[in-house]
C-alpha cells in the first residue's frame, strides 16, 4: 500500500513539474516525441508514469481556458475563431469527452458541417478531428451509415447543410456544428436541427465558426441562452508554425479580413461596397426554374503557387429573365493545367452552353490550356478595358433590380463581393471570384444573347 501511496506522490509531482516548468511548445515537442509509445506506457508502466501520461494527455489541463466548456446554465456555445486559432480540437474534444463517459449507449449526438466531406475531413479524420484526438474509447468511423460508434455504445450521427431534410427525423442530446457562417442552406439546417435537439434533462450544442456578418450568426450571439467565446490564430501560436503566423500577420494583420480571418472578429459590410449582405440573403433561392442558357466564366490567375486562385462561377439564365448563380468552383493553388481541368469539369457538370475566359493575364495560354483539355469546348475570350470596379457597377445594378438570385450560399464570393469597393478589396488582394461573377452576368445579361435551347436542373 505504501508503494502505491508514494507512487502516486511521484505521478503527482511529475505532473505539477510538467505543468509548471514546461512551456506549451516543449510540451508539444515532448508529445510528439514518443506518440507510437503512449499506450504502451501507459498499459505496463509503473503507476506514477501512468499518472503522468495521463496528466499530460488530459484536455482539461493541456487546452487553453477559451477551449473549456463555460460554467452555468447555456444552450449554445458559440466559438468564433481564426484561422488555426484552436475551434476545431475545442470541438472534438467536447464530443469525445461527452461520448467516451461511462456507459452511454443511448447518447445520441450530431455533427453537423457544410458538406459531409467536410464532416470527415475536419471534424472526424481532420488533424484535430475526433478520430485524430481520441485516447481511450476511440470510436469507429462507419463512412457508408454516415455516423461514429464508440466502444461504449454512444453514436454520433453526421449531417450537411447542402441536406436541411436529413435532419427531419433524428432527435440527438448533443450538437456540434462546423463553420456555421458557411453553411449552404444555413437556416433552414439549423432550424432543423434546433427541432431534433430535445433528449435528455439539457440538450445543448457548439458552433464552431470563422466569423461572417450572416444573419443567423448574428441573431445566434443576440440569443439569451449563447455563451460567446472570441478567439485568435495567435492563441495558438504555440501549435502552429511560427512562419504561418507571421507570414499571415505580415499580409493581412490590421486589414479587414485579417481582423475576420486571424483575430475572430465579426466584421460588418464595408459602407462604400457594392453588394450588401442583407440584400444577398433576400435574393436566395433554393431552386431555379428552367435555365435557357448557362455559361461558365473564368478569371485565370496572374501565376501560380499555393495563394493563387482561379476565379470559376456558373451561371444560367431562367425563362423569366432572371440570372441565377448556380456555383462558385473557384481553384485554389493548381497549375494552369489543373485549374483549366476545373473548368471544363464545371462546363461537363451544368451542360453549359460555353466558356467565357478573360485573357488580360494569360492571353493564347488561356485558351491553349482549355482546349488542351477538350478540343471542342466552346470557348468565347474577353479582355478587360476597364477597371474592375466600372465592370462590377451594372452587374451591382442587376443585384438591385432583382434581376439576379443566388441558388445558396457562396461564402468566398460573397465576401468578396460585400468587400470590394473603389478601391477594390481590402488588404489589396485580387478580386478573382468576384470576376468571374461579373464577367458571367455580362456575358449572360448585359451583352445579348441567343437561346439555344430550354434545360431543366
Amino acid at each position: 500500500m505504501n508503494r502505491i501511496l508514494d507512487e502516486r506522490t511521484a505521478g503527482l509531482r511529475f505532473g505539477r513539474y510538467l505543468l509548471g516548468h514546461m512551456q506549451a511548445s516543449q510540451a508539444t515537442i515532448l508529445q510528439r516525441s514518443m506518440p507510437d509509445r503512449r499506450d504502451e506506457m501507459a498499459e505496463d508502466g509503473p503507476l506514477w508514469q501512468r499518472h503522468a501520461l495521463r496528466m499530460r494527455h488530459s484536455w482539461a489541463l493541456q487546452g487553453r481556458l477559451d477551449q473549456q466548456p463555460p460554467t452555468g446554465d447555456w444552450r449554445t456555445w458559440l466559438i468564433m475563431g481564426g484561422r488555426g486559432s484552436g475551434k476545431t480540437r475545442a470541438g472534438a474534444e467536447w464530443v469525445h469527452a461527452l461520448a467516451s463517459a461511462g456507459q452511454r449507449s443511448e447518447l445520441r449526438i450530431a455533427l453537423v458541417a457544410e458538406t459531409l466531406g467536410d464532416a470527415r475531413e475536419v471534424m472526424i479524420d481532420g488533424v484535430s478531428g475526433i478520430c485524430r484526438i481520441a485516447r481511450r474509447q476511440r470510436p469507429d468511423f462507419e463512412p457508408s451509415r454516415r455516423r461514429l460508434i464508440w466502444p461504449n455504445g454512444a453514436m454520433a450521427q453526421v449531417f450537411s447543410s447542402e441536406d436541411p431534410e436529413s435532419l427531419r427525423g433524428p432527435q440527438f442530446h448533443f450538437a456540434w456544428c462546423d463553420e456555421l457562417a458557411k453553411w449552404k442552406y444555413a437556416d433552414d439546417t439549423f432550424d432543423m436541427l434546433q427541432f431534433g435537439l430535445r433528449l435528455g434533462d439539457d440538450p445543448r450544442q457548439l458552433v464552431t465558426t470563422t466569423p461572417r456578418p450572416v444573419p443567423i450568426l448574428k441573431r445566434l450571439i443576440a440569443e439569451e441562452g449563447t455563451r460567446l467565446v472570441k478567439i485568435s490564430t495567435r492563441d495558438n501560436a504555440a501549435n502552429l508554425a511560427p512562419a504561418f503566423v507571421k507570414g499571415l500577420e505580415a499580409r493581412y494583420g490590421g486589414s479587414r479580413l485579417g481582423r475576420q480571418e486571424l483575430d475572430g472578429e465579426l466584421i460588418d459590410d464595408r459602407p462604400d461596397a457594392l453588394w450588401k449582405r442583407a440584400d444577398l440573403d433576400a435574393l436566395r433561392i433554393r431552386f431555379t426554374g428552367a435555365l435557357r442558357r448557362i455559361v461558365v466564366a473564368v478569371d485565370p490567375p496572374s501565376g501560380s503557387g499555393s495563394n493563387s486562385v482561379c476565379g470559376i462561377v456558373v451561371a444560367g439564365v431562367e425563362q423569366t429573365g432572371r440570372a441565377v448563380v448556380l456555383a462558385d468552383c473557384s481553384a485554389e493553388g493548381l497549375s494552369p493545367a489543373g485549374w483549366a481541368q476545373e473548368v471544363v469539369k464545371a462546363y461537363r457538370r451544368f451542360s453549359a452552353d460555353r466558356v467565357v475566359a478573360e485573357v488580360n493575364q494569360g492571353g493564347e495560354m488561356v485558351a491553349a490550356m482549355l482546349r488542351s483539355i477538350d478540343q471542342t469546348l466552346p470557348l468565347t475570350e474577353v479582355r478587360a478595358t476597364r477597371g474592375k470596379f466600372t465592370r462590377a457597377e451594372p452587374v451591382a445594378a442587376l443585384y438591385e433590380q432583382g434581376r439576379v438570385a443566388h441558388a445558396g450560399r457562396f461564402s468566398a464570393l460573397e465576401d468578396q463581393m460585400c468587400d470590394f469597393g473603389p478601391d477594390g478589396l481590402s488588404g489589396g488582394r485580387s478580386p478573382d471570384r468576384l470576376d468571374a461573377l461579373v464577367w458571367a452576368l455580362t456575358a449572360l445579361m448585359l451583352e445579348g444573347s441567343s437561346e439555344p435551347r430550354v434545360r431543366g436542373l
